[in-house]
């Protein structure tokens, strides 16, 4: 009985999967090519598309079939795909069956409005233009989250939804650890003259740095039968399917770092994707799991290999090649030290690694703020400017580089969407850590630009799982351990007092 039964479930969970699939695809396109004529028919459609996904896997049969496989589920094994997929659908299902499909419908149209609004104010340094969409945008993540009564903090669904198991009480004392470790050691750094990166803001030609970049992700074991790059306002990496899974970047011709930093990251986050069992196609399984274990994946790339010793000692060369003339000044230690300078900064997405997290830390706490009611969307930039300049001692010359930087707020909603950037930084040392245990060799193939190895490591213990096993438990079992700063601290330290002489 439970054959057909699991195979109707699958067949419904398909449908979902294809709307919205097909409505990330018009969000793609949103994002690249689109002309901003097409906005107002752009978030209908994506609208359209949101609510239809939602009225179809809330619907009661799927709530029935889910009863019906109890029995089934109860006799498999935990980590069995079956007992998975009941599982995982199950939780989804609870949950997103609380909220109604209009109100989807509505906060997806806002936001396909809202990331419109933001492209043309944040160049124009217009925050008083987008600020009602802000307003909105805040109530409909304060509507969104009392969908879910009984919580301790209003964060606490809207971080469980791309973090699930973590709450604001937990994040803010994982973040209290990690500040503590942290902010001696970027005054110990910053008390010192600062790198010359110089080199790295010579001129780039943009059809160059792009053919360089593509190089190195298919080199890392980015599929380029199932993806392709484009270029964007911000990057991000999206999936139309199992088989299609796409990265986009942005080009400065006076900044290498822009480009190939954004490409090398957003292929770690498409990897990660590419890696899901392709069994799992069509099901809620063919996802990653969290928001941090993703992040985990394209930091590692992006940082852990990209910016390390080793891979420029490979890939030097050939970034001279490139860009004939224009590096022969430049020695690889010149170089390595340039792309790893630390320095307070004001941009999230140009901060260093050791900078980085404050950056996430400061904006989770405006969050938490806008959606207790303590502080107005009209005093935000306001706000933004105090923390800067008490966290980092900056203050942001406009809101284009202030509170405008980011486009989380202005294409989604407020809160849950920023820890998964520390989260996932934690995890993709504690990751490494792992890796490194099960082949010491890891390294040394990096230096020679082989990196198979590592990619196997992961696509095994982390990729083909999809979102079988949460956060916690896929760590679990990756790693022998829970979530933990150690590896994370231990690796700056090492890396940074080499580099720093501390």
């Amino acid at each position: 009985m439970s054959e057909p039964k699991l195979a109707e479930l699958k067949q419904r969970l398909q449908v979902v999967f294809d709307l919205n699939m097909a409505a990330s695809l018009l969000g793609w396109d949103q994002n690249t090519y689109m002309p901003p004529g097409g906005a107002e028919a752009r978030a209908r459609q994506i609208a359209l598309l949101g609510q239809l996904a939602h009225e179809r896997f809330t619907d009661e049969a799927v709530g029935h079939l889910l009863d019906d496989l109890r029995p089934y589920e109860a006799s498999l094994p935990y980590d069995s795909d079956d007992a998975s997929l009941i599982r995982v659908t199950r939780r989804d299902y609870e949950r997103l069956v609380r909220v109604p499909a209009t109100f989807v419908a509505e906060f997806n149209a806002h936001a396909s409005r809202s990331y419109q609004a933001w492209t043309e104010a944040r160049p124009a340094n217009n925050f008083a233009g987008v600020r009602p969409m802000l307003e909105k945008t805040l109530d409909h993540s304060r509507q969104l989250a009392d969908y879910f009564p009984g919580y301790s903090h209003i964060a606490d669904p809207l971080i469980d939804f791309a973090d699930y198991g973590m709450k604001a009480e937990s994040v803010r004392a994982l973040f209290a650890q990690l500040r503590e470790q942290l902010v001696p050691l970027v005054q110990a750094i910053t008390n010192q003259p600062p790198a010359d990166d110089s080199c790295i803001r010579r001129h780039y030609p943009e059809d160059a740095q792009l053919r360089f970049g593509l190089d190195i992700i298919r080199q890392y074991g980015y599929d380029f039968t199932r993806g392709r790059q484009d270029k964007t306002h911000h990057p991000f990496m999206t999936k139309f399917s199992l088989g299609d899974i796409r990265i986009t970047t942005r080009v400065k011709e006076n900044d290498i770092g822009d480009a190939l930093f954004s490409t090398l990251h957003e292929a770690g986050h498409a990897m990660y994707e590419m890696g899901i069992d392709p069994a799992y196609e069509g099901t809620p399984l063919a996802n990653g799991t969290s928001a941090g274990v993703h992040e985990s994946q394209s930091r590692l790339w992006e940082n852990i290999v990209g910016r390390s010793r080793g891979f420029w000692e490979h890939f030097y060369p050939q970034l001279q090649a490139a860009f004939p003339g224009t590096l022969d000044d430049v020695s690889v230690d010149t170089f390595y030290r340039a792309i790893n300078k630390v320095q307070k900064s004001l941009i999230r997405v140009d901060a260093d690694e050791v900078t980085y997290n404050l950056h996430v830390m400061l904006r989770f706490d405006l969050e938490l703020q806008l959606l207790e009611g303590t502080l107005a969307v009209r005093d935000l930039p306001e706000a933004w400017q105090d923390r800067y300049d008490h966290d980092l001692g900056l203050t942001a010359p406009d809101d284009r580089d202030g509170v405008l930087q980011d486009v989380h707020w202005y294409g989604g909603g407020i809160g849950g969407a920023f820890q998964g950037y520390t989260l996932g930084n934690i995890l993709s040392a504690q990751y490494y850590e792992a890796a490194l245990k099960a082949h010491p060799n890891i390294p040394s193939e990096i230096a020679q630009g082989k990196f198979d190895t590592l990619h196997g490591w992961l696509r095994d213990h982390i990729y083909r799982s999809g979102s079988k096993f949460t956060a916690n438990e896929l760590t679990e079992r990756a790693t022998g351990s829970p979530l933990r700063i150690e590896p994370y601290i231990a690796y700056l330290r090492a890396k940074y007092a080499d580099l720093y002489a501390l």
